[in-house]
């Protein structure tokens, strides 16, 4: 039996989508919604639709990657509804007519059926390339009431979500190898080999407690935040599991100059406090995340140019992290 996920060229990706669109339609109808519209979003950890009703109410629908099971969807669906409690804004799952919120769908022989559910729409506005300082400030506030909240959380004991961490980056960094070559020269591999020992060097010494290690979104990139006015929201918690919160803090500051950065650490700071060596912690983050999307996106041909253009900053980033060289608030020039 083949994953439904399975494609390793632009033919089989064609034929991926076409599944993934009769999943969708068959999925839709055990569901009590009256809609009028679908539409493809994008496929990466899940395939996503958007849904349209004659209500004008709107959903998103996810077919999940095989490598997710029931019980790991079940408990995002768990994390979110703890965070619902604890009056914080995020995406709710639908139940379907027969009580479930987790559905599996009939595929096309041979392939595994995945796991489909349906979402309300979190309405908002990204603001990718137009942050500003203030709501730079209200990103870090709303990343410092997420940890809170899950600090509070008393997870069942069927509660089941992965772990981000030494053993995930380690695997990350094998897949990125075999790709490396497609955007990077040997001499930039061999930089980046020694960055991925410092990193996990860092992760080896630190020590986790309840204040600084939890359950975290895991991909809390400003793709994920949407605005309502000055409110930040955060969507898509497809990736939540255990890991520190300062990989929360790290991820969303890939995107971010200096002068957002240091608004993101205050506006947390003013939820939550930060340990003394924050930011160095914060830096080895910074590369272990930007490590994992380079990983994430290197097999996707489609990506190869963007991963080649962004070289000229990866390195030097890595350059002034492997030299202790802080680099998380200052201004860091681009190497050839």
């Amino acid at each position: 039996m083949d994953d439904f996920f399975r494609f390793e060229n632009e033919e089989q990706r064609g034929r991926l989508l076409a599944r993934a669109e009769k999943v969708a339609m068959s999925a839709l109808q055990s569901y009590n919604l009256q809609w009028v519209g679908i539409r493809f979003i994008g496929l990466s950890d899940t395939i996503t639709y958007q849904i349209r009703t004659n209500l004008e109410e709107t959903y998103l629908l996810r077919i999940h990657s095989d490598r997710w099971s029931r019980n790991e969807i079940e408990s995002e669906l768990q994390f979110l509804d703890v965070l619902i409690a604890t009056g914080i804004t995020v995406p709710t799952g639908v139940v379907a007519s027969n009580g479930l919120r987790v559905m599996k769908i009939d595929t096309d022989r041979g392939f595994r059926s995945p796991y489909v559910t349906i979402m309300r729409w979190m309405d908002g506005e990204h603001v990718i390339d137009k942050l500003t300082e203030v709501q730079a400030f209200q990103v870090g506030a709303m990343i410092a009431g997420l940890h809170e909240a899950a600090i509070g959380f008393d997870w069942p004991s069927a509660f089941t979500r992965p772990t981000w961490g030494i053993d995930s980056y380690r695997t990350a960094v094998a897949k990125l190898e075999r790709y490396a070559e497609t955007f990077m020269s040997e001499v930039s591999w061999a930089l980046y080999q020694r960055a991925a020992e410092k990193v996990l060097s860092e992760l080896n010494a630190m020590t986790a407690h309840d204040g600084s290690y939890g359950l975290i979104h895991a991909d809390l990139h400003l793709g994920n935040i949407v605005f309502a006015g000055q409110c930040p929201q955060p969507i898509d918690f497809g990736r939540c599991g255990f890991g520190y919160f300062l990989y929360d803090l790290a991820a969303v500051m890939l995107s971010l100059v200096p002068k957002q950065r240091y608004k993101v650490i205050e506006g947390y700071k003013s939820v939550r406090k930060l340990e003394s060596d924050f930011i160095r912690t914060l830096e080895c983050f910074f590369i272990m995340i930007m490590m994992e999307n380079y990983s994430h996106h290197a097999s996707n041909p489609r990506e190869t140019d963007g991963l080649k253009g962004e070289q000229i900053y990866a390195l030097a980033y890595i350059h002034a992290f492997l030299n202790g060289s802080s680099f998380l608030l200052n201004v860091v020039q681009p190497v050839d």
